[in-house]
């Protein structure tokens, strides 16, 4: 009787606590090349927490820049960055290099 209620009381401890780690967010990845984004659209889960991993490949810095997702990041020539965003509501994000804003458009479609 006594490991009955011993287990129990474990059981009721461990079930007013969160044991489990908090959701990683999904990571995705956006490349910079020729002063443009690949891919231009990027397809994520709605109602997640997500990370981007922004790679540079070009000789010049680039600005990450998304008004809907209220971003802006300035990612380095021949370098990365991450970009935290989320959970997004199903929806289009669109999202521009503002210093090649002519060829560098692009896109998040969370669904």
């Amino acid at each position: 009787m006594k490991k009955l209620l011993f287990v129990l009381l474990v059981a009721v401890l461990f079930s007013s606590f969160s044991i489990l780690p908090a959701q990683a967010a999904e990571e995705f990845t956006l490349t910079i090349k020729n002063h443009r984004f690949e891919p231009e659209t990027l397809e994520v889960p709605a109602g997640q927490k997500l990370k981007i991993l922004v790679q540079n490949q070009d000789a010049t810095p680039e600005e990450f820049e998304s008004h809907a997702l209220n971003r802006e990041k300035i990612i380095g020539a021949n370098s990365s960055a991450v970009i935290l965003i989320g959970p997004l509501e199903a929806g289009t994000y669109p999202f521009v290099g503002e210093f090649n804003e002519d060829s560098a458009k692009g896109q998040i479609i969370a669904r």
